[in-house]
Parts: structure tokens; sequence; C-alpha cells
């Protein structure tokens, strides 16, 4: 009889293998697990399995609606994560042998651990528990004596079962109220039409209340005036300068923009220069020893705000740099940590790192490494080795394989993270800190100066160790006791307050991980403190959520909150479940789950409030009946287009407000969010003013898949009224009306390959000048024209003039298949032989090589690609005959019969799908059925509507409606 070891990670797996190959004797390597005469050892990924509502209580997409809402299954079903069905499969396999009797978790030690296993155990079991018993591994060091302390020391089920229950409680709530909280959210902001995503998380949603609220502040500061007096002194050893200050200042408890150094009046700030101008001054100065000691080690926070800073990385580049570093090169213990301390029983594993490090180190870094060794640094330092400070995982430090073949990006993180490592074990940088008062006619300056006397760990770092705009550093020239200096010069500085800075992905982890400190409760910010908001493996996903959501943007290393993020908070506002937005949330949820893991409170009371929470939230949203939301709104600088009043926003639309801005206008109006997409303030002044904008990303059909359009605001002489339209740069849509178009006030993008003329732009297409009507060719004489969007992606000027100019354009990664809806990445290239642009692929290397084909002379002189379609090579006339024998055969491959419906349009007989759909599409074309205002719409003649049902259907439900109709 067998033991089945399922760690959460490979490497711990091999970890647990080499410590117990003493005790259990040797073990057999297969794929997936070691095995010895009384174990097997396995491990997981991560999490191999997810909950999931039960069928019957899961709502589909297209059915987010109040009625359906809220979703609060009696209980949740598992799903594989797909990424890693494989390894859930081989785990499975293990835990059904019959050999095997008994169980022990040996995930990290911690709540998710516990999750990950657990929910492992539950799908293995199937519909009844698999009936295995089960103890516990706990772990807080992974030296070989500790793993197999740790096996003479397992802990029973009963013990974890406070754990468990947290686990699953905090899993199934973070499912009810984000899926609750966001179908209810987009089902209030979609009751207008279309389809307005509106994402809601315990996580997310505080987090972007932290951007939001920092941006507000940004908005609403007013900069004010005010003066710096700097004057520079001449010592006998030279000069050095000084900073007015005012020695009688209190800090203002009100205004904390006011500042010793600070003068408010410019004429007094004169008036301090000119009285000490070219006047002698006494000198006092006060000298004082000062020590600093090594930032502590990583956890992954620290690293994703340290890599922001230094580098410009991305938290999510970090988590992928140290991921490949610890999974790949074996080069970094386990990155996705909240410790930033070691286990006291690590000393000799780290002496070993750095005799590592000296002998196979980089060259920058082994004279450090070997003056640690020498001069016995490496010690039970008490700030860095506490088992009490390490949880599921250690601080992020280098491991004893030396690494080769890094990319620059994970050199400079792992260089980054040894550097650090090492200077903890490193004496304290000492200093000199110097204070000098300089008085002259009543007035005092200071000068602050600080001299490094012993480097410390800072040798380690050399001139990065230096802080960028320490006034501090600054080198003072001698001052003699008892020197008179002169007052060579004094200058009043003009300067202005800034408001706060935006958040950085550096600021911004920083903030969620000392979320708690926001929070007033004592009990709610004492369970935080060690949480944060979110954990360090989620924070760098949570931050590219919000960015791919389109709450937040990216301009260099700032995040800037989209309109849609203040929507958001002025709903919650609005609806009043603003608890949502608050970090207290986070706080309540971590007291009670602490209370749980302890025995103090029940797992059926907290999903209660759960279940009860939710559906206060859905109450809320459904049961909204005013006509706006209350919320700080802006007013448009543009007029309204119909009576040239004022347009104001409210929640839901900009609307013409009258010219005294105050009543009800003349009826003109627009949605603020056109497909999903809510305008900015600029754009919706802009799409005023200019009556089009675009082409813009982030709109979502009624289904919520993504798409690219241009917006115009379009007059109706049926309405008398301008509305809002959208132009997907449809062929031919209000562009071949035969006027005469003038090109003469724009640059030509190039010429075109078919005729060598200019191409310009032209409504939203890039068109040959020949092919439409101009005063110096009346009649167009060629047809070359290709879209400014093409299947969503938009092909800038720049682009387009590459692929007149070369033949192709860059690679472009944003075209959305209409057929699948999945985005794919390809080149723009003209192809001869076709007379057209079509797509070119890249080539990927993989198992065969591509095959290569004649190069032909374009008309840019370049070989041409293939594209869509190429003529194929002559076959030889054996080739021609066997393909001829093979063609009836490849013809009979449809096995699916039309409905009697299906059938009067494509005719009798047996089909494969992808045949009745083109069949279909090219009857549609004949009998001109797609919708003139709308090509995306098909009309029904009277064959079609007995196959749709209805008069008019979208294309995206063709396929669908479609398959009713095979069997």
């Amino acid at each position: 009889m067998k033991t089945l070891v399922i760690a959460e990670k490979p490497s711990v797996a091999q970890d647990i293998v080499r410590a117990l190959t003493p005790v259990a004797g040797k073990f057999d390597k297969h794929d997936d697990y070691f095995e010895s005469d009384s174990y097997v050892v396995t491990s997981a990924v991560g999490h191999l399995v997810e909950i999931q509502a039960p069928e019957q209580y899961d709502v589909k997409r297209g059915k987010w609606s109040f009625a359906n809402l809220p979703v609060i299954p009696p209980h949740f079903d598992l799903k594989p994560v797909d990424k890693t069905k494989s390894r859930l499969s081989a785990v499975v396999k293990q835990a059904k042998r019959k050999d095997v009797t008994a169980l022990v978790n040996a995930c990290d030690a911690g709540r998710e651990g516990e999750l990950i296993f657990r929910l492992i155990e539950q799908y293995a079991g199937g519909a009844k528990p698999l009936g295995k018993p089960v103890k516990r591994l706990w772990l807080q060091s992974m030296t070989p004596q500790a793993i197999r302390d740790g096996f003479d020391n397992l802990r029973s089920e009963q013990q974890m079962q406070g754990l468990a229950d947290a686990a699953r409680s905090r899993s199934e709530a973070d499912w009810l109220v984000g899926i609750n909280g966001t179908r209810a959210m987009t089902a209030f902001n979609s009751r207008d039409g279309g389809f307005f995503l509106t994402t809601v998380g315990r996580v997310q949603t505080p987090t972007l209340a932290v951007v939001v609220e920092r941006e507000e502040q940004i908005r609403k500061f007013v900069s004010r005036d005010y003066w710096e007096v700097h004057a520079s002194f001449l010592a006998e050893a030279g000069e050095y300068g000084g900073k007015w200050f005012d020695p009688a200042w209190k800090q203002d408890a009100e205004d904390k923009e006011k500042k010793a150094d600070r003068v408010w009046d410019a004429r007094r700030a004169i008036e301090i220069a000119d009285a000490v101008r070219g006047k002698a001054a006494t000198v006092t100065e006060e000298s004082t020893p000062k020590t600093e000691a090594s930032p502590g080690l990583f956890d992954l926070t620290s690293l994703q705000r340290e890599a922001n800073g230094r580098f410009g990385f991305s938290a999510k580049t970090t988590l992928a740099l140290a991921q490949s570093l610890y999974e790949k090169h074996k080069a970094l213990t386990y990155p996705r940590t909240d410790s930033r301390h070691l286990p006291e029983d690590y000393v000799p594993v780290v002496k070993q790192t750095f005799e590592m490090l000296a002998d196979k180190g980089f060259q920058h870094l082994q004279p450090h490494a070997l003056v640690a060794l020498n001069n016995n640094y490496i010690r039970k330092i008490p700030r860095v080795f506490d088992n009490s400070k390490v949880s599921d995982h250690f601080a992020i430090i280098p491991t004893l394989q030396a690494p080769s073949g890094l990319s620059e990006a994970e050199f400079k993180l792992y260089d980054l993270v040894v550097k650090r490592f090492m200077s903890v074990f490193f004496p304290s940088a000492q200093f000199t800190v110097t204070t000098r008062i300089s008085q002259v006619q009543g007035h005092h300056f200071k000068s602050v100066g600080k001299v490094l006397v012993n480097p410390g760990w800072q040798a380690i770092w050399g001139k990065e160790a230096e802080k960028e705009g320490d006034e501090n550093a600054k080198m003072l020239v001698a001052v003699k006791p008892g020197e008179m200096v002169r007052t060579e010069s004094a200058e009043a500085k003009g300067l202005k307050t800034r408001p706060p800075a935006r958040y950085s992905e550096a600021t911004l982890l920083g903030a969620m991980e000392g979320a708690g400190k926001l929070v007033d409760d004592d009990e709610l910010r004492e369970a935080m403190q060690e949480k944060g908001l979110g954990t360090p493996a989620t924070r760098a996903a949570i931050i590219e959520g919000l960015l791919n959501e389109k709450y937040m943007l990216r301009e260099g290393r700032e995040l800037i909150p989209t309109a849609k993020a203040f929507q958001l908070m002025t709903l919650l506002r609005g609806l009043e479940v603003e608890e949502l937005s608050k970090p207290e949330l986070t706080g309540e949820w971590e007291y009670k789950l602490s209370q749980m893991e302890h025995g103090q409170l029940s797992r059926g009371q907290f999903m209660a409030e759960i279940a009860a929470m939710t559906e206060r939230i859905v109450k809320k949203a459904k049961e909204y009946d005013r006509d706006t939301v209350p919320g700080d709104y802006a007013t448009l600088t543009s007029p309204c287009p119909k009576c040239g009043g004022v347009v104001k926003e409210n929640y839901r639309r900009f609307a013409c407000c009258g010219a005294d801005g105050a009543s009800e206008g003349c009826g003109f109006s627009f949605t603020k969010s056109p497909g999903g997409r809510t305008f900015e303030i600029a754009e919706a002044d802009q799409f005023l003013r200019d009556r089009k904008i675009g082409p813009l990303e982030g709109f979502r059909s009624k289904a919520g898949w993504p798409f690219v359009a241009e917006l115009a605001l379009v007059y109706g002489e049926d309405e008398a009224q301008w509305k809002l339209e959208f132009d997907f740069g449809d062929d031919g849509k209000d562009e071949d009306t035969g006027e005469i178009v003038d090109f003469s006030a724009q640059q030509s993008l190039g010429h075109c390959p078919k005729c060598g003329s200019p191409v310009f732009e032209h409504g939203s297409n890039y068109v040959c000048s020949k092919a439409v009507p101009t005063h110096q060719h009346p009649t167009p004489s060629c047809d070359f024209k290709s879209g400014q969007i093409i299947l969503q992606q938009p092909i800038e000027r720049e682009q387009f003039s590459k692929l007149l100019a070369t033949g192709k354009t860059d690679l472009l990664d944003k075209f959305v298949s209409n057929r699948t809806r999945r985005s794919f990445k390809a080149m723009l290239a003209w192809n001869p032989e076709e007379g057209k642009v079509g797509f070119e692929f890249e080539q990927r290397e993989g198992k065969y090589p591509a095959r290569k084909a004649a190069a032909k002379k374009t008309p840019f002189g370049k070989a041409a690609t293939k594209t869509a379609k190429a003529p194929a090579a002559k076959k030889a006339p054996a080739a021609k005959k066997a393909a001829a024998e093979k063609a009836p055969r490849k013809a009979a491959v449809g096995t699916l019969k039309p409905s009697a419906a299906l059938a009067a349009v494509i005719g009798d007989g047996t089909y494969a799908r992808t045949e009745v759909v083109k069949k279909i599409w090219d009857y549609i074309k004949a009998n001109n059925l797609q919708d003139a205002a709308n090509k995306r719409a098909i009309n029904a003649d009277g064959k079609l509507r007995e196959v749709f049902g209805k008069d008019q259907i979208t294309m995206f439900e063709l396929a669908g409606i479609v398959g009713k109709h095979l069997s």
C-alpha cells in the first residue's frame, strides 16, 4: 500500500523526493510522478481546478439581465483549468490507483495551497468522495531535514478543517460578488440597449477606486504661487549654497502646502533677497554620524515596485521574468511570495549561495561575495532569518544554480535580486550629515551636506546607491570656526505648488499592499495588515485586468483612469453599494476568515452573509428608478449642433440644456457609451465639434464581441434631429456618389500599385486618384481601393504608405476573424496575381520548414510574397490524373441534411456545414439582402424568413440559426 504526496509545484515535488530518498529508498522517475516502495510523489502546477455554478444555475452572457439575477447556487461544481487539463488527469490517475490508500497534502502552507489540494481531491472523487485518509505536510523551510521533520509531524485533516473552510469560502464569496456584481452593473448600464460590460470585484474595484480618487484630487487641485530664496555664500575654502527658512515656523494642519522654506508673497521674497545680498553672515553647524542599513529582501510586490521604478518593467513583465528565472533557469526561488524573510535554518544554504556567487557568479559581483565570505558576514541576522515572518514561501533570493543564456531583461532582474540579497548581509553604510545655518541680517539659510565615511552595502551598488535628487548628498566646503562668510548672491525663485503625482505601477502596488492603512476600524485594519488588496501573485493580474477592461490607460509610467472608471464610481455611489469600492470589504472578509480558521465562525454563517450582501447589491441596481445617477458631471465646450445651447453630461448621455445651461433644451442628446465604450470628455467635445471621430477601439456588440469603428453625428431629415451613428468603413458606403472629388488639400500616401497614380484618403478608404471622379480625370479608370479599417484593425496612414512603398505593412495584431471572432496577427501585402491587398502571415519556426515559393517581381520592384491564394504550379500529367481521381471523394465529405425550409434555399442533398453557410451567403449576395444601412444585418425574403423565423438577423446569428436546420 502506498501514500500519494501531492505538491503544488514540480520543483517542490523534486525537493520532497530528494529529502525522502535517504529514509524511503530509491524513487523511480516517470513522466508526471516519482515512485518508491511506499510513496508516489506528484504535483499540480498551481490551480488545476476552479469552481463554477451548476449548469442549471449558470446564466450565459446573452441573458445577463435582472430577470436572471442574483445567481446564488446551493453548491458549486468544479471544472478543469483549460491550460492544465493534462496535468490534472495525471494527478487524478494517481489518486485513483487501488494501491494508493492515503494522501498527503504537500501544497504550499497557506489558504491557497489548502484550496488547490481540496479541489483536486474533490474532483478526483467525482460524484462521491474519494474516501482516502488525508494528512497535511506543513513546511516553512525547504531544506531536506525540514522536509523530513515535516513528514514526521503530519497534521490531521481535522486540524486543517478551519483553514479549508476559509479557503473555500473566500473562493466562493469572490465568485458570488464578482459574478453578480458584474452582471448587475452590466444589466444596469445596458438598459438603454447594447452591451456595456461593467466588471466589478472585491479586489479590482477598490484598486480602481484608489486610482480614481487620486485623479479626482489632481483635477480639483488649484495651483498656487510661492517663492523660495536661494543664496550663495563665499568662504575661504570656496562657495556653498543655502535656502532661506523660517526657524519659528510651525506646521499648519489645515494647509499641508505651507512649509518652513516657502514664502507666499513675491514682494517679501524679493525684500529678503535684497536684504542679504552682499552682506556678511555668521555660520553655525552641526555634524551627526548616521548609518543606513540595506533594504530588506524582496517579496514579489517589492520586486515589482523596484523593477518598475528602475527599469520601467510592468508588474506583469516582472512576474513573467521572475517566473522564467525560477522555472526555466532555476536561478531564483519561488517568486509569488509575500514574505521578505528566510527560515531560521537557512543560514548554511545562504553561505553556499555566496560561495556559488564567488565562484561562478557574474564578474562584477564576485569580489563582493568574496568580501562577505572572508569577513564572516553571513550569520543569523534576526531581520533576515525569522520563522514567524515566513508564510507559504520565503523571500526571493538566488538559488545555488548559476544561470547562463539570460536575456537582457532577465539579467537585469536577476542582477537586482542578487544585489539585494548580498546587501542585507553587508554592514550598514556610514555617513556624516552636516547641517549648516548661515545667519545674515536676521535671516536664516540652511545648507545640508552628506559625506560617505564607509560605503558598507552600498559598495555593491556603486553609483546606483546614490538617490536621485537627494539634496543631502551635496558636499559642503569647510568653514573654519568663527569664520564670517559673504553672501555673494541671493535670488527669489518663483514656483508653483504641484498636484499629487499619478500612480505608477510601482506606487499602485505599494498602495494595494498597504491598503489596510486606509481602513478606520482597528480590527479590520489588523486583519488586513499582512494581506492588503490581493496577493503578490495576483496584483499584477489585477492591474492588467483594469487596463484590459479600459478602466485605466498606461501613459509612460503613469496609470490614468478613464471615463469608464469614473462612471463606475459614480454608479456605485449613486446605487449606495460603495462597499464594492472600499478596502474595508477585504478587511471584513479577512477578519471573518481568520475567525473561521480558528473555529470561531462557521462557514455556513459566513456564506449566508455573503449571499445577503449579493442580493442587496442586485436589488439596489434593479430597483433604481431615477432618470439619472447623481454625480460630478462636466459641461462640454462645443455647442449644441441644433440650437447652439449648452451641452452637459449626465449619467447616461450628453444632452442640450438650452442657452442658459439649466433648461430642458431642444431635445438633442447622444449616448455617453455607444457600443459599451464610454466617451472621454475631450472625445465628446471633439465629436460634437467635428461631427465625427475615430476609428476608436473598445466597442462591443450586443453579444459582447469587441469591435473597432468610427462614429459620425448625422442629421436625419425625417426626425429633424442629429443622431449618433457607427461608420464601419464599409466599401462603397456614401462614397460612390459620382461627385467630383478634390484631393488638392491632401498629401499623397504613395503610388497606386495598379496604375502608378497618387493614392489618397477618401471617406473610409484609401483610393487611387483615378478610381474616383476628379477635375483632372472625370471618368474613373482604376479600381484600386482598400479600407482604413479591415476586420476591426485600423490601418494607419504610415502603415498604408509603407505597403505602397515596400509591398507590405508591419505585423498588425488587431484583426478579428468574422467567422471565429478570434483576433489574429498578419501583414497586409499587395498580391499582384489577384490585383488586390491580401494577408501575409508571419513565418514561424516550426517542426517543418516553410515551402519556398518562386519569387515574382511586383510593381514595387521586390519579390511578391504569397498571400491569400496563389496560382498553383503546373502539375505533371500523372499528378493531374491522381488529383482528378481524388476529387469526387473530397466533394462527398458533407453528411448533413438540410431541413425542407433550408433546402428551398440551397437545394436538397448532403453538405458540410461550411458549404451550407457559403451557399446561403451566395444567395444573400445574389438577391442583395444585406441591409443598405447596416451591412452586418441580413433582410429575409420569403424563403429565408422560413429559415430565420424573423424578418432580419445579424451576420453573427447566421451560423447558429443554420445549425438548427441541419441534421
